[in-house]
């Protein structure tokens, strides 16, 4: 069972340390391991650690992508907050 992660929670994994998570869409990725791996670099990724980066991420990727990566780096779902 994947855990749940609150958008604070993932603000606390923004450096090799702690590591370094992102949410794409709802997902939460861990990608410290990632980063020699990433195309674009690692200093992308460290950039956007620790923050939502759906954005980002569907600016250059295709859902090719979060298909063939996203079940090694998934840790998580992103906990939903009340709307005001």
């Amino acid at each position: 069972m994947s855990k749940t992660f609150t958008a604070k929670e993932v603000g606390e994994h923004k450096d090799e340390q702690n590591g370094l998570y992102i949410i794409v869409d709802s997902g939460v990725y861990d990608v410290t391991n990632f980063l020699d791996e990433h195309p674009g670099g690692a200093k992308i990724l460290k950039r956007v650690a620790g923050k939502n980066a759906t954005k980002q991420f569907w600016k250059y990727h295709g859902k090719n992508v979060l298909e063939k990566y996203g079940s090694k780096l998934k840790v998580g779902e992103l906990a939903e907050t009340a709307k005001l």
